[in-house]
């Protein structure tokens, strides 16, 4: 019997690309927003809408006195009445969520990317019997060269998907399963809405109204840069294995 209640739809490939979200979002909502200098996958911020007991702070639910699983978040009310739209849009999914946040990223490389590829800790503490937690990604900025990197095996490049990211792109990860990191190619920062999402019937529900696809065409990279980003991230990722005296990829992220 499993401990956690799975989605079967993430079975195949571990996530779900959506239909695009496109409702007009006013850029407002995410740039007022108070942030957090909390650094995941790179050169990042994030904006807390949602936290283990209601304050402006992105640390881990079981790190909380008292600790509790990445579920029954608390909203924040200075944040959600700068970015109501998002609220409303995280709200309308009808299933139980944990952190609700904002990332803002800064422009990167392929190799930063996959060199930064991590997983994420979801399911810390949470109950047996109980849904499993799986990432909601909805893309607010509109980056379309720049895309979500999916990996099943960190080293394997032929487990790699691309997934490109204009505004309004909706995507559900199992992303304590999928390594993942985003190459965000630009000159402005890209933003995205994140939430920690339970696995159970109201989700299940949401993501088959929303025309699920359990595979994507990867976006296209040319086999030379998509050689060199490997070749370099792997290099720094074995630097970093040394200097530190373990692979610090199997310790999951707090992102």
């Amino acid at each position: 019997m499993a401990r956690h209640l799975h989605l079967p739809i993430l079975e195949e490939t571990g996530y779900v690309v959506l239909d695009s979200y496109q409702q007009p979002i006013d850029p407002a909502e995410w740039k007022n927003l108070e942030y957090v200098d909390w650094k995941s996958s790179g050169d990042t911020r994030f904006a807390p809408l949602a936290s283990a007991y209601g304050q402006i702070e992105c640390n881990g639910f079981w790190h909380q006195d008292p600790p509790k699983p990445d579920k029954d978040g608390i909203w924040i009310d200075s944040q959600t009445s700068t970015a109501p739209t998002l609220t409303e849009r995280v709200k309308a999914v009808g299933c139980n969520v944990g952190r609700v946040r904002i990332i803002e990223l800064q422009p990167n490389s392929y190799a930063d990317a996959l060199y930064n590829s991590h997983l994420d800790d979801n399911n810390r503490i949470n109950p047996e019997g109980e849904g499993w937690v799986l990432r909601m990604f909805m893309q607010l900025t509109h980056n379309p060269d720049s895309v979500m990197i999916l990996r099943e095996d960190i080293n394997d490049p032929s487990t790699e998907t691309r997934i490109s990211l204009p505004a309004g792109a909706q995507l559900v990860v199992d992303s304590e399963r999928m390594w993942h990191s985003v190459w965000h190619q630009g000159d402005e920062p890209r933003y995205c809405l994140i939430t920690s999402v339970e696995s159970g019937p109201e989700l299940e529900k949401w993501i088959w109204e929303n025309s699920p696809k359990t595979r994507a065409e990867s976006a296209f990279l040319d086999q030379g840069s998509a050689v060199a980003g490997e070749v370099l991230a792997q290099e720094r990722r074995a630097a970093r294995t040394a200097y530190y005296g373990y692979d610090p990829t199997t310790v999951m992220s707090e992102a």
